[in-house]
């Protein structure tokens, strides 16, 4: 697979302040890599250093193999494009906002009207092309901002926090044009994001950053498959418990997490510890399993959630536990709010963190 950009030993300061610490990354072409961290952990320096709008302090850059300096850096630059947080727009028309870029590039009109269109039309802004840009809603804002990007047909797409403070209709907008021109126009893509869902179901690999530093890089179903201590530090990630292990004697732990919920886990640990068990290894029914699951707990449904070929569902136990299934399960289970089941799941399914 080819290397789009490539960071070695890379380090960013400000005032004294180490804001990226020995930063070694690599973004491989065609996929959506999401920068995954609390704020103020350092993505959007990171991103601005991929954009190549800020200088390395130490290491290397590397944009498709060539080592970027003082001499290419303007060169390099026209290959990529960065969409900030926040939306800065022009005080003029949907379209001159949009084609600006191209007008500084010296393309033709015809191709301009061309471009712009074909980029409005990516966004779901067909038709806007005359509203003062400006006067648009924050949501909207946020899609010209994009589609002044995508009309640039760079070879990486940088985007800060594309979907922070939008309402849910913007957002979905937003993470749908993303996934299109990563997957039609074959468009490298690398986000800024703390949203845990959109983290799980948008990007090709996640690179967990915090306090300057990458800590773990992996495909999204590895990073929350098996959770790391990093990430659990600041993720409001679904199944985490704190509780009081003990020893059974036979090889594993009973974790108690207070209100009667009594975990057993395949490890053996003693004292406070924090688990997770990922929603995907809880088995749901409406009747109890019998299996050599060591965890069974009955509860009622108390909240149910659309993932488009999946559903979440959160079971009150004593503890809320989230469970994922399919929509034809969901439908053949016929389950409800209020809806009393079971989950099931092995003590080889808990991991401790």
């Amino acid at each position: 697979m080819t290397t789009i950009v490539e960071l070695t030993n890379v380090s960013k300061s400000f005032n004294d302040r180490k804001v990226l610490d020995n930063i070694n990354l690599q973004v491989q072409e065609g996929e959506i890599l999401a920068l995954l961290g609390p704020n103020g952990s350092g993505k959007s320096t990171l991103l601005k250093l991929l954009a190549l709008l800020l200088p390395n302090d130490s290491g290397e850059i590397k944009f498709q193999g060539e080592k970027v300096t003082g001499k290419n850096t303007e060169l390099l630059r026209l290959q990529s494009t960065l969409v900030f947080q926040k939306t800065l727009l022009l005080n003029t028309s949907v379209f001159n906002n949009v084609a600006y870029g191209l007008r500084i590039r010296k393309m033709s009109k015809d191709k301009i009207a061309q471009e712009v269109q074909r980029a409005l039309k990516l966004v779901k802004l067909e038709g806007f092309e005359k509203r003062p840009a400006k006067k648009l809603s924050g949501g909207e804002q946020q899609r010209v901002s994009m589609a002044r990007a995508l009309v640039l047909q760079t070879k990486l797409l940088l985007l800060d926090e594309p979907t922070a403070n939008l309402d849910p209709k913007n957002a979905a907008i937003i993470e749908e044009v993303i996934a299109a021109v990563n997957q039609q126009l074959k468009i490298t893509v690398v986000m800024a994001t703390h949203n845990m869902f959109q983290a799980k179901s948008l990007p090709t690999r996640i690179a967990l950053i915090n306090e300057g530093r990458i800590t773990e890089v992996g495909a999204p179903s590895e990073v929350f498959g098996n959770l790391s201590r990093n990430l659990a530090s600041f993720a409001a990630v679904d199944n985490t418990f704190s509780g009081i292990a003990k020893n059974s004697g036979a090889g594993t732990s009973i974790v108690d997490l207070d209100n009667g919920i009594l975990v057993e886990a395949a490890a053996d640990k003693s004292g406070e510890i924090r688990l997770f068990i990922s929603p995907h290894d809880i088995i749901l029914s409406k009747t109890q399993v019998i299996s050599s699951a060591r965890n069974v707990f009955r509860g009622k449904i108390s909240a149910i959630t659309d993932l488009n070929s999946l559903v979440k569902i959160t079971v009150d136990v004593g503890k809320p536990f989230t469970v994922q299934i399919t929509k034809r399960s969901f439908a053949e289970m016929n389950l409800n709010l209020g809806a009393e089941v079971f989950i099931t799941f092995k003590a080889s399914s808990v991991q401790i963190l």
